[in-house]
Order: C-alpha cells, then sequence, then structure tokens
C-alpha cells in the first residue's frame, strides 16, 4: 500500500476518542488473510474444547472396566485432533503476521507521509525525539497487541463457544455456570481497562518527555563538554528517567493487583464448580456420571484460564489503544499544508513580488509587517538585520512553508496561494544555516533525492561548489562514506557539500539562511568562492550576518522589527549612512 490515496485512507482510520474503532478500521484492508487465519486457529484450538468430552468418555470407560476397543477409538481421535495442532497453527502465524506487519508499514508510512504535509510550524512546536517515538514505539505497541491479544481472544472465544455447546448438550443443568463467568470476566476487563487507560496515557507521555529529553542531551554534548556540565545534564536525564520509572511501577502495580485478583477469583470458582457437579453426581440431585464431573471441572479450568489470560493481555490492549490515541494526535492535527487541487507549477522564470506581506504567529505576535518587494528573476536579494528581525520568517514565506496573514505573495506573477508549492520546490533548492547530511556516499548527498544523475554531473557540482579537495581528502572518491549527519567532515566541507547539493539541481530561485555564520574565516572563503557559482543566473535571496559573503548582491534589504527599513546595492546603502552601513563598518572595525 504505497499510494496517497490508500495512505490517506489510514490516515482517516486515526480518530483519538474512537481508538477501537480505529484499530477495526486499520485492519479492514488485511480482512481476507484475518478471516482465513481465524478459520485456521479455530482448527489447530479444537483440541482444546473437543478433548474434554473424549476425557470424560475415557474415564467412563474405565469406571465401566469397558469394553476396550472403545478406548483405542478414542485414542485415535485424540491422536488425530492433536496432529492438526501443528500445521494449523503455523498457517495461522503466517496469515497473522502477515496482516499485522503489513498494517504497521501501512500506519508508518501514512505517518510519514503525515508528517511531510505538516507544516513547519508544527516541526518547529513538536519534538523530533517524541514524533520518532510515536513512528517507532507506538506503532510497536499496536503490533505487540495485535501479536498477542488476537490469540488469546480467539482462544477465549472459541473455548467458550465449544464449551457452552457440549455442555449445553451433555449437562444442560450446568450451563448457567458460565452465565456466571462470563459476565464477570467482561466487568473485570472493563474495570481493569478504564483504571490503567490513564496510567497507560501518563506513562507515555513521561517516556515521550524523556525520549524527548535524550534527543536534546545527545544534540547539547559538544557544549555540554566544552563547559564542563556533564553532571548537570545526566542528572537531567536521570530525573526524566526517574519519572519514567515511578509512571511505570504504578502502571505495573495496578495491572499486578487486577491479576493477582483475577487469577485468585477464577481458581476459587472452579475449585467451587468442582465440588458442585460432584456433590450433584453423588447426591444424584443431576444425572451425572464421573466422566461428566471431570469434563465439567475441565471446560471451566479451560475457560477460566482462558479469561485470566485475556486480563493478562488488558495491559497490553490498553497500551495499545493508547498508542492509537497517541498516533493519532498526529493523523488529526489541523496544521497542514494544503495543495491538493491547486494549480501546479510545470516552469518558474523566478521572479517573487511580496505585496503587503505580513505574518503573525499562533501568539498573534507579528513577525512581519507590510512588507512590499519585488524580485526580478535572476536578481540577488540579501537580507540583513538583527536578530529575531523576521528575515528566517522571510525565507519561510518564499519558501511557502508558512502562507502570509495577510497580503499577496506572487510567484511569476501568480498568487502563491492558489499554487501546489510541493511543484513549486522542484525549481528550488535550499542551503540552510547548517547543512544536513545523512549516513552515506558523498555521491548519495550531493544527488539526494534525483534519478539518473552521473558522475560527471556530482563531479561538475561538487567542482562550482569548490569541493573537489573533500574527494582527495577521502579513500574512495564519490563513494567515501561522510558518516552519521556528516561527522568524518569539517563545519566547511559539509557546506560546501550542501552547495553541490543545490547546484546539481541546477534550482530557478535558490534560498540560503546564514550559509557562512558557523565557518571560520578559511571555510567562509572557500564557501563565498562557491556562492559566487551557485548565484549565477538565477533568483537568489540570501540571509546573512556575515556581510562579507553578500556585497555582490544586486540588493540589499534591511529588516528590523519585521518591516523594510532600508533597500539598495551595498553602495547605495553606504552612502545612505543609516543602518547597514553602520553594522558594515562595525564588522570591518
Amino acid at each position: 500500500m504505497g499510494d496517497n490515496s490508500a495512505l490517506r485512507s489510514i490516515e482517516r482510520s486515526f480518530v483519538a476518542s474512537s481508538p477501537v474503532r480505529s484499530l477495526l478500521r486499520l485492519l479492514i484492508p488485511h480482512r481476507g488473510r484475518l478471516s482465513l487465519a481465524t478459520a485456521a486457529f479455530l482448527i489447530k484450538d479444537s483440541p482444546a474444547w473437543l478433548l474434554p468430552p473424549i476425557t470424560a468418555a475415557v474415564i467412563d470407560i474405565v469406571v465401566d472396566r469397558g469394553p476396550l476397543p472403545q478406548l483405542w477409538l478414542w485414542a485415535a481421535c485424540a491422536l488425530a485432533l492433536l496432529s492438526l495442532n501443528y500445521p494449523f497453527h503455523m498457517i495461522f502465524v503466517r496469515l497473522s503476521s502477515r496482516a499485522i506487519r503489513s498494517m504497521a508499514v501501512d500506519v508508518r508510512n501514512a505517518l510519514a507521509e503525515r508528517l511531510q504535509r505538516l507544516s513547519i510550524g508544527f516541526h518547529n512546536r513538536q519534538s523530533a525525539s517524541i514524533v520518532h517515538t510515536k513512528v517507532v514505539r507506538d506503532v510497536e505497541s499496536i503490533e505487540m497487541m495485535m501479536q498477542q491479544a488476537l490469540p488469546t481472544f480467539l482462544s477465549a472465544l472459541f473455548t467458550l463457544t465449544g464449551a457452552v455447546v457440549l455442555t449445553a448438550l451433555t449437562v444442560p443443568a450446568f450451563v448457567g455456570v458460565f452465565a456466571v463467568t462470563v459476565p464477570l470476566a467482561v466487568l473485570l476487563i472493563g474495570y481493569i481497562r478504564s483504571r490503567a487507560a490513564d496510567r497507560n496515557e501518563n506513562f507515555r507521555h513521561e517516556v515521550e518527555r524523556f525520549s524527548a529529553g535524550v534527543g536534546e542531551m545527545a544534540a547539547l554534548i559538544p557544549i555540554t563538554r566544552g563547559h564542563g556540565l556533564e553532571r548537570v545534564a545526566t542528572r537531567r536525564v536521570a530525573g526524566q528517567a526517574e519519572n519514567v520509572r515511578v509512571a511505570g511501577q504504578a502502571l505495573d502495580t495496578l495491572n499486578g493487583r487486577f491479576g493477582a485478583l483475577s487469577w485468585l477469583s477464577y481458581q476459587a470458582l472452579g475449585v467451587i464448580c468442582l465440588i458442585g457437579a460432584s456433590a450433584a453426581s453423588i447426591t444424584r440431585v443431576i444425572a451425572i456420571s464421573p466422566g461428566e464431573v471431570v469434563l465439567l471441572s475441565t471446560y471451566f479450568t479451560v475457560l477460566t484460564g482462558g479469561i485470566v489470560a485475556l486480563l493478562n493481555v488488558t495491559p497490553i490492549f490498553t497500551r495499545g489503544i493508547d498508542s492509537i490515541r497517541s498516533i493519532a494526535e498526529v493523523m488529526e492535527e489541523p496544521d497542514v499544508e494544503v495543495n491538493e487541487g491547486k494549480q501546479l507549477v510545470t516552469a518558474v522564470a523566478g521572479r517573487i513580488d511580496l505585496e503587503g506581506v505580513g505574518f503573525s504567529y499562533e501568539d498573534d505576535r507579528p513577525a512581519l509587517r507590510d512588507i512590499s518587494l519585488s524580485i526580478r528573476a535572476g536578481e540577488t536579494i540579501a537580507l540583513v538585520g538583527p536578530s529575531g528581525s523576521g528575515k528566517s520568517t522571510l525565507l519561510n514565506l518564499v519558501l511557502g512553508f508558512v502562507r502570509p496573514s495577510t497580503g499577496r505573495l506572487l510567484l511569476d506573477g501568480v498568487d502563491a496561494a492558489t499554487l501546489d508549492l510541493r511543484s513549486a520546490r522542484f525549481f528550488v533548492s535550499v542551503v540552510p544555516q547548517e547543512s544536513v547530511l545523512f549516513e552515506g556516499t558523498i555521491r548519495d548527498n550531493v544527488a539526494y533525492g534525483l534519478t539518473g544523475v552521473s558522475d560527471e554531473a556530482v563531479l561538475a557540482a561538487l567542482a562550482g561548489a569548490n569541493a573537489l579537495d573533500i574527494l582527495a581528502g577521502q579513500g574512495a572518491g564519490l563513494d567515501s562514506v561522510v558518516g552519521d549527519r556528516g561527522a568524518r567532515l569539517s563545519g566547511g566541507q559539509r557546506q560546501r557539500l550542501a552547495i553541490a547539493r543545490a547546484l546539481v539541481r541546477d534550482p530557478r530561485i535558490l534560498v540560503l539562511d546564514e550559509p557562512t555564520s558557523a565557518l571560520d574565516s578559511v571555510s567562509e572563503e572557500k564557501v563565498k568562492d562557491a556562492l559566487s557559482t551557485l548565484f549565477r543566473d538565477r533568483t537568489t535571496i540570501i540571509a546573512a550576518h556575515r556581510l562579507s559573503t553578500i556585497r555582490e548582491a544586486d540588493r540589499i534589504v534591511y529588516i528590523e522589527a519585521g518591516r523594510i527599513v532600508e533597500l539598495g546595492s551595498h553602495d547605495e546603502l553606504m552612502a545612505l549612512g543609516g543602518r547597514y552601513s553602520a553594522i558594515v563598518l562595525h564588522q570591518n572595525s
């Protein structure tokens, strides 16, 4: 299941307020395999409720001292029943496993697709570690629930049905016993679920917070080690781990208490059933043979065992249901970039117009106010201003990651609100402040997301990015592995690979966010040379603190408090003697 319509169907299956119904919807595409698996389970589990009558018949033969041939007949029947278990058990495992594992893949794919459509604002608010927990741990909890709860539920269901039917045929007077035990089990399971739901949710939130804390610790290790704060970082994680322990222990205690009480209750009922059947046989109140006494006792033992097993998997079921709610938080998140039904972009010249654009965040704090700017195709525009002035927000508007709260943004004269911005981004490349590389080769990182890119094209992009020296320092050339997040490369080398990644796409619009802010002077000089190649013949918008990288821009926009306060070339703004010239003089001093 990989097409968008199928993935959207899975998205719609998740409703936080109806997790059980959500689960049933998820299983609909796999109902064929699950139906066959249920039939196989019925056959493989049939000895559980067919062997007790055989046992009862054997005991009656022993009590009556014959006839012996009937004993061999019942033995053959028992062995034939037992021989069915292995092949049909394997059929059940294969069919149910394939259905459950396929469902898990479908959910993970749908989650990944949904996360790609959620806005940048959502991802800025949400910890990446929590998202990771939902995709990995929560889906795994649903898998575990299905793998453990399904066979337990089927076994209890078929055993109950078989026991009630055969008891009704042999000793009808004892059918009432099951009429007491089954409702009691339903009430117990419902009570445990209601009590455990809050503690499961609390435990999940503590695990998510712990996961986010571990992610922060890993990201902050250079700062932590550099400032000698190892003990502080360890204590923070230890505190969060302690919260997970307390929440988990409270959940385990609750589950253990109800597990023990349910076992004790049903064992007591089993003894009562045995004594009652025996007394009825001895006093002849009910015509019941010794074999039927054993039959009833065995049925009750098997049935109570199944019910206790159901009670034992109730915590797993509750955890799985809570995981469905957790995933539904993502599937029902409304902050989605909407592109469906909008005009596809098949070509881009590169002209960008902002007409009275304003943008405010959720707290109504304005980040941009009345921005009007026309950028010609092929022009290089530099954004300058203090931190928090709105430069990054303006870049996000150009990329379509956020939409204007007021005003319009036009691409080649067309209102961007009417365009499918996913298709527009095929003509855009982004070089972020910190280049993002993945564990793979230099070739894979440069050609990321593209197919059919030749080595010659990759080498040409590396040459344009002033990055061929990176190959010289690696033993395997383009096949050299850069390490996790480019750990085997310096900051300047990672940034030049990011520029090569942009070049190989030959974009019409280029967006750069502080591309040299974290580099030393030597690396910055190499990156500046690469940028001069990158800017050529394409619309470029670059935000920068280091003004040495933007002197050659066609126009420089000085932004302060979300407004454009100065606009012109480097020479024009220096002659103006305003804010821009002040910071240039300051950096040169």
